[in-house]
């Protein structure tokens, strides 16, 4: 399994992995600094896991082994707080096509 070349990914972003809901709200892990990633800015429609259709105000590509789940913080390059929408990974065993992780965000 190829990745995604790192040249591609030319944007740095921070993570902070989604735990789960606590006594005071959503809980997060440890933060994942200084992650490359290729973010586009362009908002797209996203169906989330609950079924709903929200507008995507950034979607990023990491690569396969980012820890990501769905409702984690990111911090996009140009300093806005967004939270991740849908995740998924793409890999194509055999084939000569990069692994990769693709997140939309909110």
């Amino acid at each position: 399994m190829t990745r995604v070349p790192p040249a591609l990914l030319r944007h740095r972003i921070m993570v902070e992995p989604y735990a789960g809901e606590g006594a005071y709200g959503a809980q997060y892990r440890h933060v994942i600094p200084d992650v490359p990633a290729l973010v586009d800015a362009s908002p797209r429609l996203v169906r989330a896991a609950d079924g709903r259709q929200i507008t995507a105000s950034a979607t990023l590509i990491a690569g396969p082994t980012l820890d990501c789940p769905p409702g984690s913080r990111i911090t996009l390059p140009d300093g806005r707080t967004t939270t991740a929408i849908t995740v998924a990974h793409h890999t194509a065993p055999g084939l000569p096509v990069s692994a990769c992780t693709e997140v939309a965000c909110e």
